[in-house]
């Protein structure tokens, strides 16, 4: 099934909702502010996305400026990071199957589902 890692404060994540609303086809919404990914449920993610870890945190949160800019942090670290800061998880995140994208565009999540 195809799943979105979703945060509905997020137009761009409410974009690919609605998207995905549209393809008529079954997905699951991961609220992942409020049900926090694992170390490995997220390690997975970013396998399946094929990027680094660094690759996927929102640079731009201000828990990313105090706490992290500039350090030098191995990819477990920065994983780790999102794991106890899940608002610096870009989103949405589409996944299906073993295929996943960064839905911004969000015209990109049409490229898997």
């Amino acid at each position: 099934m195809i799943k979105i890692l979703h945060n509905n404060r997020c137009s761009k994540s409410r974009c690919g909702v609605e998207l995905l609303e549209k393809s008529g086809k079954p997905f699951e919404i991961v609220k992942y502010l409020e049900d926090n990914l694992s170390f490995e449920e997220l390690k997975e993610v970013i396998n399946l996305l094929n990027i680094k870890p660094i690759d996927l945190v929102r640079k731009n949160e201000a828990i990313w400026k105090t706490e992290f800019k500039n350090k030098s942090l191995t990819d477990d670290e920065v994983i780790d990071a999102m794991v106890k800061n899940p608002k610096l998880i870009e989103r949405p995140i589409v996944i299906n199957g073993n295929k996943a994208v960064i839905g911004r565009p969000t015209e990109k999540i049409s490229e898997i589902i």
